[in-house]
């Protein structure tokens, strides 16, 4: 049985190699140790792979030079060894998978990650293209780089405009890969669909309590305790601390809704690709951006003496390890499927 199912999805790959051909040479399937069978790969994976490693090594370059310098100070994502970890998580994902792609090894599941990386990654543009370009009109308490500052004056450093470019080109890593998609045969004997639901059900709870997390700072100005010196009587006074997700008006508005929305349909769609490395790679692309979010919290806390650590902000961190604890599910399930 195993050796028929082997033919039949090499002749459907050559079949299928025919059909696109043109002056596209037909490649021979490969069939390998867990039933998996790669075929024909549209030249555009390769072009996105080579997309993806660039935004990777630009998001590194990015991490390094002054981002952004308000009201004559300059500030920078990287003050230290843990600033650094976190300022490269995204980065070196991205480099590692955009190197599969560009081997075009496991297209699919590379194809997957760049696609829920770009859906992501077009909010996140918003946000920044905001921070760096418009809060000046509507000035506000940000944390930026792990610093309390009042956005009045805002003038944009070189890793503001790398990581724009990084930002640009992920998106266009996800477009062309999925217009290679289709293009692209790779496929397995679904191990992972008899457990779709054990992972969707999971996947879409995750989505929405990292929505609502995200909708609060993950690092907030803590609130303070004034002591009436006639009475004793003590009383918290609330400081003006920074804007939530939904609270900054018009692009940044927009690139919360946006990266909201995208988070929810990629923790629907990601459970339900074919082949089961897919789901891999997409469940991969959440868990690294959200992963990413909770940990920008906990750097900001931790450099900062303004600045506490927030409940949504621990949440992040505790659903990121929880996406990732999915993610190595899905990547498990060929071994007892074998």
């Amino acid at each position: 049985m195993p050796a028929r199912d082997a033919r039949t999805g090499t002749d459907r790959t050559r079949a299928t190699a025919r059909r696109v051909g043109g002056g596209t040479k037909p490649e021979a399937p490969r069939l390998t140790g867990d039933r998996l069978v790669v075929g024909t790969v549209a030249p555009l994976v390769r072009v996105s792979g080579v997309l993806l490693v660039l935004a990777g090594l630009v998001g590194l370059a990015a991490a390094f030079p002054t981002y952004l310098t308000v009201d004559g100070e300059q500030l920078r994502q990287v003050r230290g060894l843990g600033s650094v970890l976190v300022a490269l998580l995204v980065p070196a994902v991205q480099l590692a998978v955009g190197t599969t792609l560009v081997r075009r090894t496991l297209p699919k599941f590379g194809l997957a990650y760049a696609g829920v990386a770009a859906a992501l990654a077009v909010g996140q543009l918003l946000i920044e293209v905001y921070r760096g370009q418009s809060s000046t009109s509507r000035p506000g308490v940000e944390v930026l780089a792990g610093e309390v500052v009042l956005t009045s004056g805002v003038q944009v450093g070189p890793g503001w405009v790398l990581g724009i470019v990084a930002l640009v080109l992920t998106v266009l890593a996800g477009a062309t890969g999925m217009a290679a998609w289709g293009r692209t045969v790779m496929d397995d004997r679904g191990p992972i669909d008899g457990v779709r639901s054990l992972l969707a059900g999971p996947a879409v709870l995750l989505g929405v309590a990292t929505v609502i997390c995200l909708t609060v700072p993950a690092a907030d100005v803590p609130d303070e305790l004034s002591t009436d010196p006639a009475t004793g009587m003590q009383t918290v006074v609330t400081q003006e601390g920074p804007q939530a997700l939904l609270e900054r008006p018009g692009l940044a508005l927009l690139g919360g809704l946006l990266l909201a929305g995208a988070l929810l349909l990629c923790s629907v769609v990601a459970p339900s690709l074919r082949p089961r490395l897919a789901v891999v790679g997409g469940l991969l692309g959440v868990a690294v951006a959200v992963l990413a979010a909770g940990l920008g919290g906990l750097r900001d806390a931790a450099s900062s003496d303004e600045l506490e650590w927030t409940v949504p902000g621990v949440g992040l961190v505790v659903l990121g390890l929880a996406f990732t604890a999915l993610t190595a599910v899905a990547w498990r399930i060929r071994r007892s499927a074998g």
